[in-house]
């Protein structure tokens, strides 16, 4: 299939593309990462070795797209749980007498 990556048109295939990142050790991913083979590759990993270019040259976006397209897994990040706050044992002795709870 033909993509257009930082304004240029490449013609990538799944076939292409496991080719390519085949002997590539994946990077520690903090974004955006899609699943080739059994590997988890950050996608900026994926697009400057598919492309040959750096990668300030093209967004995250471009190569997700493609990959998504091709049938790859692509999965962004996971947000850190939001920390619940646990009431003192005072608190909760005033709620039960009908207090409101602080915020």
């Amino acid at each position: 299939m033909r993509f257009v990556i930082a304004r240029f048109p490449f013609d990538l295939t799944r076939s292409g593309v496991l080719e390519s990142m085949k002997g590539i050790k994946p990077e520690h991913a903090a974004g955006e990462t899609v699943i080739i083979g059994r590997r988890t590759y950050p996608v900026k990993q994926v697009g400057q070795v598919i492309t040959r270019q750096d990668r300030r040259d093209f967004s995250a976006d471009e190569v997700l797209r493609a990959m998504t397209q091709l049938g790859f897994t692509c999965r962004s990040p996971v947000p850190a749980p939001v920390p619940t706050r646990v009431p003192t044992s005072v608190e909760e002795a005033s709620a039960m007498l009908g207090a409101p709870l602080p915020a």
